[in-house]
């Protein structure tokens, strides 16, 4: 047996959407599963190097790593009229946060590259773990902080200010859906292969809906304290239908997140979308 090495975050969709391959209800012909979990920013940089077989990443990292990898049409996280959100101690207007500090959850992440669509203004972004940025905020490290995972919807027991939900201002210009995470199979492989691998992530996906009562278990193993109906609600917001294919509309919504990141300079160009569909 061959082995893989599958990269995916401990969050909790996640974990859900690879549950059926992790306890082998799913499996790929002649391999074995290595899964190695790490943060999505982590991941993103090991996407970098190319050191991984299949792997989640950020929807914002694809343009540098599409020489290695392709995309599948399944495992994407994507939001309709819901994603990051910008949170502040202040009601204020994301623009009024020009020259503050504002904290993000890693370079190379969709959240920023979001944030840096939506701030006209300069900013000084600050690299902070993504679990660490509400508390940056409460202590003033950070004037401002963008909010991922579970943290969309926890941050409410807070007193701290939701000033913008990046997918909501998305939604509102583009009619869209915002792409916010990928799932990709390394080009070494040969398009069998490549297509195999994709049709048993679809096959857990939809496993993994199917018997949500045991995937969400299996996901909260790797929870951070939320309980299990908040568990619940995250992984329905993003392992939804976009998730078990993102179609068309899917590939228009990434085509114009790169070509919009590309016109303001952030992206140097927009990539070639090699994605691989679904039997």
């Amino acid at each position: 047996m061959k082995t893989l090495t599958v990269g995916h975050s401990p969050d909790a969709d996640d974990a859900f959407m690879f549950y059926a391959l992790a306890k082998k209800k799913v499996t790929i012909n002649d391999h074995d599963i290595e899964h190695v979990m790490e943060d999505i920013e982590s991941l993103n940089h090991r996407a970098l190097r190319g050191d991984l077989d299949v792997t989640a990443i950020s929807a914002a990292v694809y343009p540098l790593v599409a020489t290695n990898y392709r995309i599948m049409a399944c495992g994407a996280s994507v939001g309709r009229n819901y994603g990051p959100i910008v949170l502040c101690k202040e009601d204020v207007c994301i623009n009024d946060l020009a020259g503050k500090r504002i904290g993000v959850p890693g370079s190379h992440t969709t959240a920023y590259l979001l944030l840096r669509l939506y701030m006209t203004a300069p900013f000084q972004p600050v690299m902070l773990p993504f679990d660490s940025i509400t508390g940056a905020i409460d202590r003033d490290q950070v004037d401002a902080g963008v909010i991922i995972h579970e943290g969309q919807i926890t941050w409410q027991g807070s007193d701290l200010k939701k000033i913008l939900d990046l997918g909501e201002a998305w939604m509102e210009d583009t009619r869209l859906p915002i792409p916010l995470g990928l799932d990709v199979v390394h080009r070494k492989f040969d398009t069998s292969l490549q297509q195999e691998i994709t049709s048993a992530m679809e096959a857990s996906i939809r496993m993994a809906r199917s018997q949500e009562d045991e995937a969400i278990d299996y996901a909260m193993e790797f929870g951070r304290g939320i309980d299990r109906e908040t568990c619940r609600q995250f992984v329905r917001m993003y392992v939804n239908e976009d998730t078990v294919n993102m179609g068309a509309e899917g590939k228009q919504a990434l085509d114009r997140l790169y070509t919009l990141a590309s016109e303001r300079g952030i992206i140097e160009s927009s990539p070639a979308l090699d994605i691989i569909g679904l039997k």
